[in-house]
């Protein structure tokens, strides 16, 4: 394989990888020669996941809102493979869809420290190992250019994760490591179907994005593969929207 695309021999690490958007992501980068290191809380997710992979994967298990797990993640991928070229940000909760007067600290902590504090640990850790030619991409959401009814965690974690990447795109412009974000609308996946199939909401949702169907995992790939590859090479604190038309109107 040849060409802007081209991602032979880059050591990709993506979080949240055994299912849905995460696992999508990781299958285009590996269809574009990348080798991926699946992560995620569940082995046997991974493992499930790995099986469509070959030797392009490799599995490590890690919560990316506890930092030990976050540093030992880094150690394991540099032990195997001697660098970190791309990183993925996948890892998320969903929105709990219930207004603030309703919603606990503890709802409130749980989104927080994964969407937002677990994309600034891994940006730390296995971001601050990559040398030139890196790219970071931070997994935001539509969330976080426009407000959602009944989501006022995930949205708040999700404009976090936009200047974050900003911010951290400007210290790292000058060493060479790019940091950009791909905000997914609607995405079908085991997580949202019972939602997006919902006969009122799910019709509503639908109803309201302009090309009219949900996204899958494999409608993120591109995205991904085009910001973890040189053809992406001066793109650097930008948020590459890939939502069905959903933030045009």
């Amino acid at each position: 394989m040849s060409g802007d695309f081209d991602l032979t021999g880059k050591v990709c690490v993506v979080t949240g990888a055994g299912r849905g958007i995460g696992r999508g992501m990781a299958e285009g980068l590996a269809r574009n020669g990348a080798l991926v290191v699946l992560t995620g809380r569940t082995r046997t997710t991974l493992e499930e996941a790995a099986e469509s992979f070959g030797e392009r994967a490799f599995i490590q298990t890690a919560d990316v809102s506890k930092e030990a797990d976050v540093i030992a993640l880094r150690d394991a991928v540099l032990a195997h493979f001697g660098k970190i070229d791309v990183l993925v940000n996948n890892a998320g909760v969903n929105a709990i869809f219930k207004g603030i007067e309703r919603t606990s600290l503890t709802e409130w902590q749980e989104i927080i420290d994964v969407n937002l504090t677990g994309v600034f640990l891994c940006c730390k850790y296995i971001g601050g190992a990559m040398t030139q030619g890196g790219s970071v991409i931070n997994v935001s959401s539509v969330a976080g250019h426009t407000g959602l009814l009944r989501s006022v965690p995930y949205c708040a974690s999700k404009g976090g994760v936009e200047m974050l990447t900003k911010a951290l795109a400007l210290d790292w412009a000058s060493k060479g490591v790019r940091v950009n974000t791909l905000a997914p609308g609607w995405v079908d996946t085991d997580l949202t179907h019972g939602l997006l199939e919902h006969d009122v909401h799910g019709q509503r949702l639908k109803a309201r994005t302009p090309m009219g169907r949900f996204a899958g995992p494999d409608d993120m790939a591109g995205g991904v593969v085009f910001l973890a590859s040189d053809a992406s090479a001066y793109m650097t604190g930008q948020s590459l929207v890939i939502d069905g038309g959903w933030t045009a109107g």
